[in-house]
């Protein structure tokens, strides 16, 4: 039998504009149909439940707090801090799922991606974590696309 190599969760690249950039934690890839339940005249055992829209959760990407500008911060505050006196621009960013060669296995890409929120974690004198910065973006729609030389992973 020959044996199937699966992704790990741990090896994976968030492209922006061209920049790679390094985050501890990605959360928020996933997207739903919701359904609306429809009363059918006359049949009382059962509802219909059709099909809506799609949605999807925000994208949340953590990582050690990094005192210099990257581009990535420059675009979350310029969206941010200026509100909504100038116009926001939308970018995609890609996330790539990475194999045990450093291969691409699976790349979603973020469409019309911009901030909505930005954090640091709580600052502690008791406590000797590493700060935390977090990024939110809310997106347009995002796309999958497996690369990998194992296949699609969707057939």
């Amino acid at each position: 039998m020959a044996s199937k190599e699966y992704a790990v969760s741990f090896y994976f690249e968030l492209s922006f504009k061209g920049e790679d950039a390094s985050f501890q934690e990605v959360t928020g890839i996933s997207k739903e149909m919701s359904v609306e339940e429809v009363v059918c005249g006359g049949e009382n055992r059962f509802k219909y439940r059709l099909p809506t829209v799609a949605s999807s959760q925000n994208l949340v990407l953590k990582r050690a707090l990094i005192p210099e500008g990257s581009l990535l911060n420059d675009w979350c505050a310029s969206c941010i801090d200026d509100g909504l006196a100038n116009k926001i621009t939308t970018q995609d960013i890609s996330v790539s799922l990475l194999d045990a060669d450093g291969t691409v296995y699976v790349k979603w890409t973020f469409h019309n991606a911009y901030p909505i929120k930005y954090a640091v974690s709580d600052l502690k004198s008791q406590e000797n974590g590493i700060v935390i910065e977090s990024i939110e973006l809310a997106y347009t729609y995002f796309t999958i696309a497996p690369t990998s030389m194992f296949g699609n992973l969707f057939d």
